[in-house]
């Protein structure tokens, strides 16, 4: 029998250690805990006199993580004050900040990262998504803003851990506020879901590029949840018959500074196809249905009336720009009414901002 020498047991040890840490891994004793009830609201108090000031704050506008750019980094100059939650699958929670004062401005932003993870900004390097609110600069068109800050997460297949994170904006540093965590589960049980056929297509800028494919070689997507979720708000859940079909999924990039027009083209002109794409970071893997959130997403698809001065053929375009980091883009080709098979053609055209 071989005989294990010292150095063998000393990383025998080692290697023992490490995964022992890695089960026993927690959040530092300031990151507390909301046990979260099952489509309940439950809450959490705090104040910004309880945490720490964060001067470095460029993990936030990293490609990789993409939660608030550098130009909004006043609004979470202040303390930083942090919670955690467990996502369970097929569930979706919305977080509220409420300041006691309405005149504290605060801030409020979450990460989600794998479960059972506890990585901490300013150490934060990518994460599954990542979602801010904060004080408006301007007014948006028919929308108005209190003294409170809302974001929220989707689990779809996986579970995960969700850090919230309250912050003062222009140096504020203290300050009374709940957090209000609202749970929504759902036990909807849906078909197996095989993996949904994935295409690189690269963009080049000043060109457009061209890709054919045909439905016939992708795969329905059984849960499109995700596409109406406040993280992602693609298309609405009342549009879902124009997505129903077989799914093919594209995979570009695009640079910063850059607009890129995205066009589908059916080779059957009665063919009722849809098209939606969507960025996240360069180094994000979500793909539907597993996409929790996203930088953005837009959508085209057949209407159900006639717009005025407007007219639409079998065609559909979608349009996506990125100001000061690049991202990875994702397009979705799919049937409508169910529809499994058809040629088509996607058209990609890049060009500088």
């Amino acid at each position: 029998m071989k005989k294990l020498t010292i150095s063998t047991l000393t990383l025998l040890l080692f290697i023992n250690l490490i995964f022992i840490n890695n089960l026993m891994a927690q959040f530092p004793s300031h990151v507390k805990e909301i046990k979260l009830q099952a489509n309940k609201t439950v809450s959490a108090r705090g104040n910004l006199s309880q945490g720490t000031a964060m001067p470095d704050l460029s993990w936030a506008w990293s490609s990789s993580i993409a939660c608030f750019p550098g130009t909004q980094q006043k609004k979470f100059n202040g303390k930083h004050v942090f919670f955690h939650v467990n996502l369970a699958p097929h569930s979706i929670i919305n977080i509220k900040l409420i300041p006691k004062d309405k005149s504290k401005n605060m801030s409020l932003y979450g990460y989600q990262i794998g479960q059972g993870k506890t990585y901490m900004v300013p150490n934060l390097s990518s994460c599954v998504s990542c979602e801010a609110d904060h004080k408006w600069d301007y007014p948006k068109r028919g929308k108005t803003q209190d003294h409170t800050r809302s974001i929220s997460f989707n689990a779809i297949k996986n579970p995960y851990t969700v850090v919230i994170g309250v912050a003062g904006a222009d140096g504020l540093s203290s300050g009374d506020f709940d957090i209000q965590v609202f749970w929504k589960t759902s036990e909807t049980v849906k078909g197996e879901q095989l993996p949904v056929k994935m295409y690189t297509a690269k963009a080049e800028k000043g060109k457009t590029k061209a890709y054919k494919g045909n439905l016939a070689n992708g795969t329905k997507i059984q849960d499109l949840s995700w596409a109406w979720s406040s993280s992602v708000a693609c298309f609405p859940g009342t549009q879902v018959k124009k997505f129903n079909g077989n799914h093919i999924l594209y995979i570009t990039e695009i640079p910063k500074y850059s607009i890129m027009e995205i066009e589908l083209i059916p080779t059957n002109k009665s063919a009722n196809m849809s098209l939606y794409a969507y960025s996240i970071g360069t180094n994000s893997t979500a793909y539907v249905p597993d996409l929790s959130s996203c930088v953005s997403c837009e959508a085209d698809h057949k209407w159900d009336y006639p717009k005025r001065g407007k007219t639409q053929d079998h065609t559909r375009k979608v349009k996506l720009n990125a100001i000061n980091n690049p991202y990875k883009v994702v397009i979705g080709v799919t049937g409508a009414d169910g529809l499994d098979k058809g040629e088509f053609i996607i058209r990609i055209k890049l060009e500088s901002r």
